[in-house]
């Protein structure tokens, strides 16, 4: 079994936990694992800035005191895309969303490359490249000089070398939402994993992209883009792909995933959310998929977007999933969410997490 697949020796994962730390339940995560790991940062730029230069030159990130909503104070690390991969036990694979760089800005781009190496601070962790999918869109992506949107996916090199058949991106989408990564189907199944971050939906006008004609709102866009998914992954599972979706899906899917409630106005936001447990979830016709964090721990409560500007926990959804096909419910072995401030870092949503055993005896 290749490298990729076993945790560093020095290590054991245990399931469960939501906070940030190793869950009570003491079953140990099996040696032959998919790791994936997502996250919406809301802007890659507090990781690259030149503020924080220290931790992408293995220089350690200091130490800086927040105050949290209770009264306590915590103490905090600086942003490292390294640090961050270090910590949660060198992942196959970490998805960011919303990165908002522009698609010409390769600086930004080398920048991120840069500080997912194992050059950056010279630790004895595996080695990762970035790949990124970034918004072409001339009528709908031109905002804040491009810097909108966009996804990047960190990749450890040895996963991508031995696995990896091709890294794509979708013709129904130009806004730099969607990148695919398929698998060879080797020593593991094929696989179709997702990054995702899917559209708001919102009044707002959307523009054809080829033309610029208004053509409806982002909330049409939206369930345009719930019909192309499903059709695509209906289209992959046919030709004998496992699909696996992560990222920022931009809809809370039922009453236990809002905090203190459940977007319910305009009243669109329920019709967004009715389409998509349906395409996803519900519907024979549909994709039929599992909700890993839901599929593992029922009613647990758990959330992944906290607002800024309001006391932490106070308001908040779990908007991010992780989705897979049922053919690989008995492959799941652990699902989460690392639900801190700490965690959270500059971002408005905390981190989520799903690994899939494919070892012996998982049938």
């Amino acid at each position: 079994m290749a490298d990729w697949v076993s945790p560093p020796p020095t290590k054991r994962r245990r399931v469960g936990g939501t906070d940030g730390n190793a869950g009570s339940n003491d079953k140990e995560v099996p040696q032959s694992f998919l790791s994936i790991y997502s996250w919406n940062v809301n802007g890659i730029q507090p990781f690259v800035q030149k503020a924080i230069t220290s931790f992408f030159t293995g220089v350690a990130s200091k130490k800086r005191e927040t105050s949290q909503s209770d009264g306590e104070t915590q103490k905090q690390y600086g942003p490292s895309l390294r640090m961050f991969l270090q910590r949660h036990h060198w992942p196959t694979l970490l998805f960011l969303q919303e990165v908002k760089i522009s698609p010409d800005d390769r600086a930004t781009q080398r920048s991120v490359e840069a500080a997912v190496s194992s050059k950056t601070l010279k630790d004895d962790g595996p080695d990762y490249v970035a790949r990124f999918c970034l918004p072409t869109d001339k009528f709908n992506a031109r905002g804040f000089g491009r810097k909108v949107y966009g996804v990047c996916s960190i990749i450890r090199k040895d996963f991508m070398d031995d696995q990896v058949e091709r890294i794509r991106t979708v013709d129904w989408d130009c806004e730099g939402r969607f990148q695919v990564i398929e698998t060879k189907g080797s020593s593991l199944p094929k696989l179709s994993i997702w990054n995702i971050y899917a559209v708001n939906g919102t009044t707002n006008i959307y523009k054809s992209p080829e033309t610029g004609q208004v053509v409806g709102m982002r909330h049409d866009r939206k369930l345009a883009v719930h019909a192309h998914l499903l059709a695509e992954s209906k289209r992959l599972e046919a030709e004998g792909y496992q699909i696996i979706l992560a990222g920022d899906m931009n809809v809370a899917r039922s009453k236990i995933d809002g905090f203190p409630n459940l977007r319910t106005s305009p009243e669109q936001h329920v019709r967004n959310r009715v389409d998509f447990n349906k395409k996803f979830f519900a519907d024979p016709d549909g994709l039929r998929a599992i909700d890993t964090f839901r599929h593992l721990y029922g009613e647990k409560k758990g959330y992944t977007y906290y607002p800024r500007g309001r006391p932490f926990g106070s308001s908040c959804d779990r908007v991010d999933l992780i989705v897979c096909s049922s053919s690989l419910q008995n492959k799941l072995t652990t699902a989460g969410m690392h639900e801190t401030p700490a965690e959270r870092g500059p971002s408005d949503h905390c981190p989520l997490y799903a690994t899939f055993e494919f070892g012996a005896g998982k049938s």
